[in-house]
């Protein structure tokens, strides 16, 4: 499974507070000078245009306008990824091209048969800059700004592959070259991409960069392959045919763009139903109103913590919020809905019947399997107990729902500091046999940092 669709996975764990303080004041130094880094570019971009002029400008206004049409139709992905791909592909399409086909710009042919390509990579990033702003219009006016980072990257990663690329079209190279130096070039402005993303992620949401970079690469690397090959098709064909090979050529990267689409609004319309399952025991009185959430927040930034992937923090998200739903099998609800005060064999009932309840979904088995372990103790046997069997813990994502449980059962939406203290230290004097003491001192952590949930 990836990451949660929308904002939901970018700021799961973050203080409840920050979430209501404007955009700009909710990035943190790094987006803030990814932003501040390609403003000055555009900026000097831009000078530079107005100053000599647009070269060629019937090529330049054509894929303006792609770069506006894909920015109008730019999409969240699982995790909170901005992408444009049809504006993406348009620009690296531009910062690669060789010439203008027939007719496009001026009647001198070149070495290579077509009519070279003068613009240079100021001008890519004039032309980029400015379609990406034409193409928000629309957002801004719906109340749906861009994410400036997400825009400052991908400004950034056209400005890479035009400095790299543009200065060789001006000399007398062959075909099989150009072709060769495209396909380095965008594979390794794909690399930088992810690189900065996954520099960014990992100060936003507190995870390690290895686990950050990880994701991103699982994350961006079909969209970048099938951005990357589309804009290398667009440079090739618009080369020889003109600009009408826009139309033809980005028919590709639009049918890509509407099958990510479509699975990140069934990944949204998942965790959408397992939250609001989630709040059937809340409604139902089973347990304290905000519990499951809170559990979840606590659980998903104690897997961060811990180094979790995005695959199974999803999962691990997903099994906090329905860890409870075994209760609505009772008759008498616990007191308070706190589990952690039944009987270990209470416990492990209504994680059982809470197993079965989302087993019946039929695409939530691994969920299931870890609401079923996280009822068990860390260690089901001691030490030197005789028997001869080394006891095998529950997994990562079943002792952190385990902690993360316990925990908000003797808190609750509580902020008195010393309470918590006392309930961690209530939590690692279990540490021996029932609790994981190193989820423990994850959690310690992460109390710390984030007090209130």
């Amino acid at each position: 499974m990836n990451a949660p669709t929308g904002n939901a996975a970018a700021r799961l764990g973050a203080p409840l507070h920050s979430r209501r303080r404007p955009a700009w004041q909710r990035l943190d130094s790094g987006q803030l000078m990814l932003i501040a880094v390609a403003g000055l570019g555009v900026l000097g971009a831009v000078t530079q245009v107005a100053a000599v002029g647009l070269a060629q400008a019937r090529v330049a206004v054509a894929f303006g306008v792609l770069i506006a049409l894909g920015e109008l139709f730019r999409m969240v992905m699982p995790g909170n990824r901005e992408v444009a791909p049809v504006a993406t592909a348009g620009a690296v399409g531009y910062a690669l091209l060789v010439g203008v086909g027939p007719g496009g710009g001026g009647q001198v042919v070149g070495p290579l048969g077509v009519v070279p390509a003068e613009h240079s990579w100021l001008q890519v990033v004039a032309v980029t800059a400015a379609g990406m702003l034409v193409g928000s219009l629309p957002h801004v006016a719906v109340g749906r700004s861009p994410r400036l980072d997400a825009t400052a990257r991908r400004l950034i990663t056209v400005g890479i592959v035009a400095v790299s690329f543009r200065p060789l079209v001006s000399l007398d190279l062959g075909w099989p070259v150009l072709l060769a130096a495209m396909g380095v070039v965008v594979v390794v402005s794909c690399c930088a991409d992810v690189v900065i993303a996954a520099m960014i992620r990992a100060e936003a949401v507190r995870a390690r960069f290895g686990i950050a970079l990880r994701d991103e690469i699982h994350a961006k690397a079909p969209l970048c392959a099938a951005t990357s090959a589309t804009a290398m098709l667009i440079a090739v064909a618009t080369t020889f045919l003109g600009t009408a090979a826009l139309l033809v050529f980005t028919a590709p990267i639009l049918v890509t763009q509407f099958a990510f689409r479509r699975y990140a609004g069934i990944r949204a319309t998942y965790l959408q139903t397992v939250r609001a399952l989630s709040r059937v025991t809340e409604v139902g009185g089973y347990v304290e109103t905000g519990h499951s959430r809170r559990v979840s927040r606590l659980a998903v930034a104690m897997g961060r913590e811990l180094g979790m992937a995005e695959g199974p923090l999803l999962e691990l998200e997903y099994a906090a919020l329905m860890h409870d739903i075994g209760q609505l099998s009772l008759g008498d609800p616990i007191p308070g809905g706190a589990t952690v005060l039944a009987s270990p064999a209470e416990q492990r009932r209504i994680a059982e019947l809470g197993a079965e309840v989302i087993r019946q979904t039929g695409v939530l088995d691994r969920v299931a399997h870890i609401v079923r372990l996280s009822s068990h103790p860390y260690r089901s046997a001691a030490p030197g107990d005789g028997s001869g069997v080394r006891p095998v813990p529950p997994p990562l994502a079943s002792r952190i729902i385990k902690v993360a449980n316990a925990y908000d059962d003797l808190v609750g939406d509580s902020a008195d500091r010393d309470r918590g203290a006392a309930v961690l230290e209530r939590l690692r004097l279990d540490s021996a046999s029932e609790y994981d003491p190193t989820v423990v001192e994850a959690l310690s952590r992460v109390v710390d940092r984030r007090p209130r949930y």
